[in-house]
């Protein structure tokens, strides 16, 4: 859900909706007219952006980053403030909302997996580890309001999203895998071929959610470039990461066909998880034809991206169900006191 929300964010263009963070106009709850905000609302928070981004262009000059720091002032909508909407604004702010909830989640997460930590303890840190990301995740979303959508920052936000989904994931299974309810029960050790083409099939995935984070950032630069006016034309004008980014679909394609299709030689659970590759990746790709073709309409993209980050799921999850050795393996000993054998 926040990941759709998220999507909802950029294709309405309200990822500015709130210049500050964690308040929204300096407020807990945002305000609904422009008339409750000061005359020079955005002098204030351009300024206060500026300050703060300049403290972390120093920081990362001094962690050696010093290409990225130059990039922060480069971006030209750094000292541009967005004009008030009310919409876009509780856009945002349900986006930050859905983002605190998830936080509460994954620390309940963490206190939960406490037992664990002496039956099966990578439980217990993988639930640890997904609390601390996601702080960092939070503190990642500052930096992106603050750096007014820089691309990198955008980039590196939905990247860390996705590792923590797959973390999640894993931690679950894992601890499911106790009470045998986990997807990759019965357990099956499959061909190393096929394990290979899920790890390939799970980074190419990867790889196309952050290509097409780029080429969200080129439409936003070919929109605004052009008043957002002429739509029909903007496709036509996206540059080579679009290009790489519909090539790639291709592969993504043949992986995940070629996957889906070793998984439904395994069994009836497997073949679950087949269906629903296939039928997440014919979705995924048909909203990916409707932007391309269709003028790029704003209610496909989160759909789109949305439909990508389950597909990683599932591929994730392909991978948990044939990539585990047997729990316990049963050996039968047979003593034969007479010869002194032990087989």
């Amino acid at each position: 859900m926040l990941i759709l929300v998220g999507g909802v964010v950029r294709s309405t263009g309200s990822g500015m909706g709130c210049p500050d963070w964690p308040k929204c106009f300096g407020t807990w709850v945002p305000p609904t007219k422009a008339s409750q905000l000061p005359a020079n609302y955005k002098e204030v928070y351009t300024a206060q952006r500026v300050a703060k981004n300049k403290k972390l262009a120093l920081t990362l000059q001094r962690l050696g980053f010093a290409q990225v720091a130059g990039s922060i002032f480069a971006h030209p909508t750094q000292y541009i403030e967005t004009d008030f909407n009310p919409v876009k604004t509780w856009i945002e702010y349900v986006n930050r909302l859905l983002g605190a909830l998830i936080g509460i989640f994954v620390f309940l997460t963490a206190v939960l997996a406490w037992p664990y930590r002496r039956r099966d303890p990578p439980v217990f840190w993988l639930a640890v580890s997904v609390w601390l990301l996601t702080g960092v995740q939070g503190w990642l979303g500052s930096l992106v309001v603050s750096t007014n959508l820089l691309p990198v920052m955008v980039t590196v936000h939905m990247g860390l999203a996705l590792l923590i989904v797959a973390i999640l994931l894993y931690a679950v299974d894992r601890a499911r895998a106790q009470t045998g309810a986990t997807v990759a029960q019965p357990p099956m050790l499959a061909s190393g071929g096929l394990r290979a083409v899920l790890w390939l099939g799970l980074l190419v995935t990867f790889g196309q959610i952050i290509l097409g984070t780029q080429v969200r950032e080129q439409v936003d630069i070919v929109s605004a470039a052009v008043n957002y006016t002429g739509r029909a034309g903007w496709v036509g004008q996206l540059g080579g990461v679009f290009t790489v980014h519909r090539a790639f679909s291709g592969a993504v394609l043949a992986l995940v066909l070629y996957s889906a299709y070793e998984l439904w030689q395994l069994g009836p659970r497997r073949r679950r998880l087949a269906q629903g590759m296939v039928a997440v990746l014919v979705v995924e790709m048909l909203a990916g034809i409707v932007l391309a073709y269709a003028a790029l309409p704003p209610v496909v993209q989160p759909v789109h991206l949305t439909l990508a980050t389950v597909l990683f799921g599932l591929q994730f999850l392909g991978l948990l169900a044939v990539g585990k050795r047997p729990a316990r393996l049963q050996i039968e000993v047979l003593t034969r006191p007479a010869h002194g054998v032990v087989a």
